[in-house]
């Protein structure tokens, strides 16, 4: 079991703050099921950074442990 926090653009196109999944092994399953479970994210999520455990990822092939929190974060712009 992993869970996943959404932040700004991410949590509104996704419809919910966290979530807990079962099982996906690698980054680019997690990605699979994300956009298949909330399609808003499909526009959204490429432009995402993960965080996997606090640890930016961008290997669709990165293992994902179990237990783990996920971060999605939009680009953030500021100043």
């Amino acid at each position: 079991m992993i869970t996943v926090r959404y932040f700004a653009g991410a949590r509104e196109a996704a419809g919910v703050t966290t979530e807990q999944l079962d099982g996906p092994t690698t980054v680019a399953a997690l990605r699979d099921g994300l956009t298949a479970a909330h399609p808003g994210l499909t526009a959204v999520l490429p432009k995402c950074a993960l965080l996997v455990a606090g640890a930016r990822t961008t290997s669709d092939e990165a293992k994902i442990p179990d237990g783990v929190t996920i971060d999605v974060l939009p680009p953030f712009a500021g100043g």
